[in-house]
């Protein structure tokens, strides 16, 4: 059977909103009748909301929304604007008095480009889910992905511009897809050639370098430096496959092998690189496929939401490398 790719997975909805002036933005994707989620976050400097909830020995099952977000820590309060929206259309777990979204979500460090003082907010993230209404298949310099940039090692002046990616198949009944935000310390390597898309480039050579090389160049040198802590990939599964939460959890940590595939050095400890797995549990399939599935549309994801990056304030994209 083969796979189909296909730009929107049913029973799920995704918007963006951002700032362009202040290089900030986030994303959310929302499942009105909730959906069965797992997490995986890899890497020693998280920024999560609500993900405590989603270890399989927690009594919820299933949550209305997830959301991405810059902004660093800042950017968690975009949860309250989600579950404002999603209150007012009342969605949520039923707790007889009301309803209460459940709606944990990830963020990452983009406070080192635009204007670091505005940031993600209850406003945007309540702007991001009405855009989700309005089926958006935009991505790039948008949502998340707005301030996203990799290569930082050296500092701003190597970095490269990133974004937000999308990848999504259907095979047979089953559709699975993927969104990711890519803000990685390190160089974006296509795993079907080998070959390096992006990273650390120097601009007056007009070359790409190797993160990994010049970090184990520096031998015992301290790496909290040039914005090297300004990192993390972060994104969202979404698939009808029938799992469990502990299913879900186990989906989300198989596919972070799609971050190490094209992300070197990825899961560090100055990263936070989060997954989430999210699914509206209608298909019966092996889940040795979804497993396979849900690496590569991380994979092409990542690679997507490279190769779509604009440059902005001078700081290079993939479409100027030559």
């Amino acid at each position: 059977m083969k796979t189909l790719y296909v730009d929107r997975i049913d029973d799920f909805k995704l918007g963006h909103n951002q700032d362009h002036t202040a290089l900030t933005g986030c994303t959310v994707i929302i499942c009105e009748e909730g959906a069965v989620t797992g997490v995986d976050v890899k890497g020693g400097s998280p920024g999560s909301r609500e993900t405590d909830l989603l270890a399989s020995e927690n009594t919820v099952e299933k949550v209305h929304a997830t959301f991405l977000a810059g902004g660093s820590a800042y950017g968690l309060d975009v949860g309250s604007g989600v579950m404002k929206f999603l209150e007012e259309k009342e969605i949520g777990f039923d707790v007889q008095t009301t309803k209460v979204p459940i709606v944990p979500g990830a963020i990452l460090f983009d406070l080192g480009i635009g204007d670091n003082k505005i940031r993600p907010d209850q406003d945007m993230g309540y702007k991001a889910c009405e855009n989700a209404y309005q089926n958006e298949k935009v991505f790039g310099n948008i949502g998340a992905g707005t301030g996203a940039t990799i290569g930082k090692a050296l500092g701003p002046e190597f970095s490269m511009k990133a974004g937000i990616g999308y990848a999504g198949y259907q095979l047979g009944p089953l559709q699975i897809a993927a969104t990711v935000a890519v803000n990685a310390v390190g160089d974006v390597i296509d795993p079907y050639t080998g070959k390096q898309i992006a990273g650390i480039f120097d601009r007056k050579k007009n070359q790409l370098l190797s993160t990994s090389d010049i970090l184990l160049s520096k031998g015992e040198q301290s790496l909290n430096h040039h914005g090297y802590y300004g990192n993390t990939t972060i994104g969202t599964i979404m698939t009808n496959a029938k799992l469990t939460k502990a299913q879900a959890n186990k989906m989300a940590t198989i596919a972070q092998d799609g971050i190490a595939k094209t992300i070197n050095p990825s899961h560090t400890l100055m990263d936070g690189d989060t997954l989430f797995t999210m699914t509206s549990n209608r298909i019966e399939v092996d889940p040795t496929i979804i497993s396979i599935l849900a690496t590569k549309v991380v994979t092409e994801a990542i690679i997507d939401g490279v190769t779509k990056a604009k440059t902005v304030l001078g700081v290079p994209s993939v479409q100027d490398l030559s």
